[in-house]
């Protein structure tokens, strides 16, 4: 089923006005990275509470030139004002204090979530100073596969594109008027060089969305698919805590 897109556009408006009026805050900080979702949700925050209650920030690390170019792209095309953080020495200081000796390449995926983690890190630092909520730009898509690093990109107040799948986002991107340079990037996460989204699941965005919307699809991808819904179901939840079964007035 087609989505009205005028009407997900003020629904989400509305969300991010009233989230961050119940905060009791005075607007968001954003990472920007030139992609579709942090467009999209740039866009909509701009929308929802004025440019001049956004702050913007374009964090490389280790970063491809192009990630700081599409990132300043969007703050200009928007009008909002941005910062450009560059988190290499902190990245590189973290590295080689835990453990220098270990080669990136035995295990890419801890390095790149460091890099997420430290993205985080300096939002809510930035967040904190300007009484400023962090807005997430994590898809359903993301969501429910877990393609999100925990306490990196998944580390936000709220999450205004949440139930909006990939395609979803690429459509509403389209009815914003986003430049197209922005929408149709390739989506990578900007943690392991030269892998993109589709290339780390093994399957297609569309596969993707359609099996999510549906429940349809080759039995090798629903697999797929099943399995990191499950194994990273922890990343959807609160840590788990033991209960010991005894009454407290407060829960």
């Amino acid at each position: 089923m087609e989505l009205d897109y005028f009407e997900i556009e003020k629904k989400i408006i509305r969300f991010i006005q009233n989230t961050v009026k119940t905060a009791n805050s005075r607007g968001v900080v954003i990472g920007i990275s030139g992609g579709i979702d942090s467009s999209v949700v740039a866009t909509l925050c701009t929308k929802a509470l004025g440019k001049e209650n956004i702050l913007g920030i374009v964090l490389p690390c280790e970063s491809k030139p192009e990630d700081v170019e599409h990132g300043i792209l969007l703050a200009e095309t928007i009008g909002i004002p941005y910062k450009v953080i560059n988190l290499d020495e902190t990245y590189s200081a973290l590295v080689n204090a835990v453990n220098p000796a270990i080669e990136k390449n035995d295990n890419p995926m801890a390095y790149g979530n460091i890099k997420s983690r430290l993205r985080m890190t300096t939002l809510y630092f930035e967040s904190a100073l300007k009484c400023y909520l962090v807005v997430g730009t994590t898809n359903k898509s993301e969501w429910i596969t877990g393609y999100f690093t925990k306490y990196g990109d998944g580390g936000a107040d709220f999450e205004p594109i949440g139930d909006l799948l990939k395609r979803e986002v690429v459509a509403l991107g389209h009815h914003l008027g986003l430049p197209e340079l922005l929408v149709n990037r390739v989506p990578d996460a900007g943690l392991i060089s030269a892998q993109t989204d589709e290339d780390e699941f093994g399957f297609t965005y569309d596969a993707l969305d359609t099996y999510i919307a549906t429940g349809k699809g080759s039995p090798d991808i629903i697999e797929k698919i099943n399995r990191l819904y499950k194994i990273n179901n922890h990343k959807r939840e609160m840590p788990s805590m033991l209960n010991l079964e005894r009454y407290f007035f407060l829960k």
